[in-house]
């Protein structure tokens, strides 16, 4: 029963980097759409935001009857719960990525955003895709250290939508209120991926140490 036990988290891991790996990858391609009016790179993200979606089903579906058929206690208990919290932030990051790729297929065949958005978006994409890649990392090789890290880059998510929404309040601003509330919930979507990475990282530090992320401060 042990070794069937270690099958099914071993499975478990998989999916979830594989599904870490998807959300990364849909996150790069919306971007590029976004910033580049590419109607294909749009639709292909949200055609295979199905497949981050039945990735989830089988992490709960997996945990589930390992739950049912092992009753794990303790610090097994604690692996599997926390597989299917981070699946569920995971799949969050794809719907995500989802709703830029939806914006910029709205706006086709216009850019979604003004050339003055463009390097802040550009800007927030890069620190998500490096949140996204620590995540892929960190759920083949848990790391305290590196999960801390996620924090500080979800401030400079924070710090670059401030600037974003400086730019469109500022009274020169040309493109007039839809194209504000295109470029605040743009915004928006960017900072709530980098907040589902820092869930992510503070439920991988709870299955390191058994204690909640802010306990290591």
């Amino acid at each position: 029963m042990r070794e069937e036990y270690q099958a099914d988290l071993i499975e478990v891991s998989r999916l979830l980097v594989t599904m870490s790996e998807a959300v990364r990858a849909a996150l790069r391609k919306a971007t590029s759409a976004l910033l580049t009016a590419d109607l294909k790179a749009a639709e292909a993200v949200m055609e295979r935001d199905a497949e981050i979606d039945a990735i989830y089903e089988q992490v709960e579906a997996k945990v589930a009857d390992t739950i049912a058929r092992q009753a794990p206690v303790a610090g097994d208990l604690r692996r599997v719960i926390t597989a299917l919290h981070i699946s569920a932030d995971l799949e969050r990051m794809g719907d995500l990525a989802e709703h830029v790729a939806k914006t910029a297929s709205r706006r086709h065949p216009s850019p979604a955003v003004p050339a003055e958005l463009r390097p802040t978006f550009q800007q927030m994409a890069e620190v998500a895709d490096r949140m996204a890649e620590k995540i892929t990392t960190l759920l083949r090789d848990p790391d305290v250290a590196v999960a801390a890290e996620l924090d500080k880059e979800d401030d400079a998510i924070d710090d670059l939508e401030r600037h974003l929404f400086k730019i469109m309040l500022d009274d020169d601003w040309p493109y007039g209120a839809e194209t504000a509330i295109d470029g605040a919930l743009l915004g928006r979507f960017y900072e709530r991926y980098a907040d589902h990475a820092v869930n992510i990282g503070e439920h991988l530090i709870y299955l390191i140490t058994g204690e909640p992320a802010n306990a290591q401060s």
